[in-house]
C-alpha cells in the first residue's frame, strides 16, 4: 500500500515544522526547552491535523530519546504498563499518548507513578480540553500547550510542498490556479489538506500532461469520492454540526438519526454529551432552564455507564433539547458585554457600589450611597449597577418565550424607563 503524502511531507525537524510559531519558533518556551534537552510532561491540546503527532515525534527524534507510542483508542491499563516496564530500563524514555481523552480514570491512574518518578516523560495529545478529560494529578504534572489552526499562509505553504513532491513523483507539472476550495475543504486540518491535494491531482494525472487546478475541479473530484477522502468513513464535524443544528432547530427525527451515525461509527460519548451541554445554555437557555439541568446529568450519567447503554440516555436528552422551547437572549447577552468590554475598556467601579472594610475606604466615601436591596419592598431598588460612562445600558433582551416573557414584564416594571418595551 502507497503511504499516503500526509506521512510522506511530515516534518522531521523543528526547522521543517509548519506553523505553531509561538510553542516552536525561534527563541519560543517550548523550542528552548527541546534545544536544551530538558522537556516536561506535556499535554498538546488542539484541532486535528495541526502538528500534535508530528511535534511529538520531532522532540523524540531531536532528543535522541526512546519513544513510545499508543492510541487511547486501542491500548489500556496492561499496554501502558508493559510500555512502562521498557521504560524502566532506559533513560529519558518519552510515552506518546494520542487522544488521551479517551483514556478512562483508572487508565490515567496507571500512569502517575512513571510520570512522578520520571520513568517517563509523557506527551498527551487531544482535541479535547484536558481540564475535563485529564485528571488533575496528572494535568497538574503536565505542562499544557494549545496548538492553534493553521493560518491561510500556512495552509499555503503546505499546498506548495506537496506541489513541488508531485510534479517530481510524476514527472509532470502542476499549477494549482485557485486554492480557496482546499483550503475550505481541509478546515484547518493540514491531513485532510494533503489528502485533497493528492486525490484531486493524482484523479487529474491520467487525463493530462500538465495539470491545471481550479476551484471547481477540487469540488467537483472531492464530491465524487467522499468516502474515500474522509478516511474514517464519517465526517466528523460534519455530522456533529448537523447533530447540533437538528435540535437547535427543533428537529428530534433529524437529532436521533445523527446521534446513530455518530455512535456507530465510534464517536466519544462524552463529546456528543458535552456538546448538548454546550447547548442546552446557548441554544434553549432561559426558555426550558431544566435544559441544562438535565444535559448535566446526561453528561454525569454517559460518564458513569458508558456504551452501549448510554445511548439511551443521549437518546433520550437529544429529543428532549431538539423539542424544548428557544431561547439564545444569554448567549447574546454575554457577547454583548465582552463586546462592550472591548470597547470601553477597565472602567471604574462606581464609589457606592464598591466594598468598605477598612475606616480608610470609607473615608474615601466606597459603598456610600449603596442601597441594601433587601430593606425595600418587594427586595428591590432601582439603583444604577453599571459604570458611569454605560449607564442605562441593555445588553440583555429577553427572548419571545413564555417564560422570558414574564421576565420581560418584571423588568419593564421594576426598571422604570430602561426598559421600555
Amino acid at each position: 500500500m502507497e503511504t499516503p503524502l500526509a506521512e510522506i511531507l511530515r516534518p522531521k525537524t523543528l526547522d521543517e515544522y509548519i506553523g505553531q510559531k509561538h510553542l516552536v519558533g525561534q527563541q519560543s518556551i517550548l523550542r528552548r526547552a527541546i534545544e536544551a534537552g530538558n522537556i516536561p510532561s506535556m499535554i498538546l491540546w488542539g484541532p486535528p491535523g495541526v502538528g500534535k503527532t508530528t511535534l511529538a515525534n520531532i522532540i523524540a527524534n531531536t532528543l535522541f530519546c526512546p519513544f513510545y507510542s499508543l492510541s487511547a483508542i486501542n491500548s489500556g491499563v496492561k499496554e501502558v504498563r508493559d510500555v512502562i516496564e521498557k521504560a524502566r530500563h532506559t533513560n529519558g524514555s518519552i510515552l506518546f499518548i494520542d487522544e488521551i481523552h479517551r483514556f478512562s480514570k483508572n487508565q490515567q491512574d496507571s500512569l502517575l507513578g512513571a510520570v512522578e518518578q520520571g520513568v517517563i516523560t509523557l506527551i498527551g495529545a487531544t482535541t479535547e480540553n484536558p481540564s475535563f478529560e485529564v485528571i488533575s494529578p496528572l494535568l497538574s504534572r503536565c505542562q499544557v500547550y494549545v496548538l492553534k489552526t493553521f493560518e491561510k499562509k500556512e495552509l499555503l505553504e503546505i499546498i506548495e510542498k506537496a506541489k513541488i513532491f508531485l510534479e517530481k513523483r510524476l514527472s509532470k507539472t502542476i499549477h494549482i490556479k485557485e486554492t480557496d476550495a482546499l483550503i475550505r475543504i481541509s478546515t484547518g486540518d493540514a491531513r485532510k489538506l494533503l489528502n485533497a491535494v493528492e486525490m484531486v491531482i493524482y484523479q487529474m494525472a491520467d487525463t493530462s500532461a500538465e495539470i491545471i487546478v481550479s476551484n471547481e475541479d477540487v469540488t467537483k473530484i472531492i464530491q465524487q469520492n467522499i468516502s474515500i477522502y474522509d478516511k474514517k468513513g464519517e465526517m466528523h464535524y460534519d455530522i456533529i454540526s448537523a447533530f447540533i443544528k437538528s435540535m437547535r432547530g427543533s428537529d428530534p427525527n433529524a437529532a436521533v438519526y445523527w446521534l446513530a451515525r455518530m455512535l456507530i461509527s465510534g464517536e466519544d460519548p462524552l463529546f456528543i454529551a458535552r456538546r448538548m451541554l454546550i447547548l442546552a445554555s446557548e441554544d434553549i437557555g432561559l426558555a426550558n432552564p431544566n435544559a441544562l439541568l438535565i444535559a448535566n446529568t446526561c453528561f454525569d450519567a454517559v460518564n458513569k455507564i458508558g456504551y452501549p447503554e448510554c445511548r439511551i440516555i443521549l437518546s433520550q436528552t437529544a429529543v428532549y433539547l431538539a423539542t424544548s422551547p428557544k431561547s439564545n437572549s444569554t448567549y447574546m447577552a454575554i457577547n454583548n458585554a465582552m463586546a462592550e468590554v472591548e470597547r470601553t475598556g477597565d472602567l471604574p467601579v462606581p464609589l457606592y457600589l464598591r466594598n468598605a472594610p477598612t475606616k480608610l475606604m470609607k473615608d474615601m466615601h466606597y459603598s456610600d450611597g449603596y442601597k441594601y436591596a433587601h430593606d425595600y419592598k418587594g427586595n428591590f431598588i432601582q439603583l444604577e449597577f453599571l459604570p458611569e460612562e454605560i449607564k442605562n445600558k441593555i445588553l440583555y433582551e429577553p427572548g419571545d418565550n413564555s417564560k422570558e416573557q414574564n421576565i420581560k414584564q418584571t423588568l419593564k416594571n421594576n426598571w422604570t424607563g430602561i426598559y421600555n418595551y
